[in-house]
């Protein structure tokens, strides 16, 4: 990753499952300060935009120069994503594609923009966390690693964990409860109380199901459904229609 502000990635990659995985070993991820590529004194990685306007731009040499010592260290990357609220949006899909890849470099972009030259000459691809803007690409850079080192193996401890997360297979997760059995007269389900490990998985799909079809309907265009799911998908419209 490249960026001027390291230490923020930094303290991203120390913590939680990301800061074990690096510490073992099982993914490795570079941090490099875009200024140790400036060739000034003030170590200057912007100036004034040409033909006017607000705010800085981010200059292309100490990219260049980033990427160039990036690859001689490294090799030459799969891919060159470069975060951009002009991107291709981020999803599950984007970052299965991205955890098979061995070698990604991200770039950071901030203030007011980045030379066009970056986009053209570096950058293979861009991508978006969202619609909306931040300050810079550093945000969206960690979403991007931490969504992408969860899917390479080893680096969470309960794989099907991974493979039931929301969006894994097009669904939302179903709801997760733990002690206390009751609070306040709020109730954990009975169902999961019952030690029967067939009607806990089926209440879960249901849930699951349920739960996308009312808050991301859109997701059950693409959704990878067996035909319990499809079964039950048809049951809970059939009910809508009757109401």
């Amino acid at each position: 990753m490249v960026t001027i502000f390291p230490g923020m990635l930094r303290a991203v990659l120390a913590e939680g499952v990301l800061g074990r995985a690096v510490e073992r070993g099982v993914v490795e991820v570079g941090v490099h300060d875009l200024r140790d590529y400036t060739s000034d004194r003030h170590r200057t990685v912007d100036d004034v935009p040409y033909g006017g306007g607000p705010g800085m731009v981010l200059k292309p040499e100490p990219f260049v120069r980033a990427s160039d010592a990036i690859r001689r260290q490294y090799g030459e990357p799969a891919a060159v994503v470069l975060l951009s609220p002009q991107g291709r949006p981020f999803s599950h899909v984007e970052a299965v594609r991205l955890s098979r890849l061995r070698h990604v470099m991200l770039l950071c972009g901030r203030y007011e923009g980045i030379d066009e030259r970056v986009r053209q000459r570096l950058a293979t691809e861009e991508i978006s966390i969202g619609d909306y803007v931040l300050s810079g690409g550093e945000l969206p850079a960690a979403v991007v690693v931490e969504t992408v080192a969860r899917l390479v193996p080893g680096v969470v401890g309960d794989a099907d964990s991974v493979r039931e997360d929301s969006f894994a297979r097009g669904l939302l997760d179903y709801p997760d409860y733990t002690r206390p059995a009751s609070l306040d007269g709020d109730d954990v389900p009975q169902v999961l109380l019952s030690g029967h490990h067939a009607d806990i998985r089926t209440w879960r799909k249901h849930q699951a199901v349920r739960r996308t079809r009312e808050r991301r309907p859109d997701l059950l265009e693409r959704a990878a459904l067996d035909e319990e799911e499809r079964a039950m998908l048809r049951d809970m419209s059939r009910d809508m229609e009757n109401e």
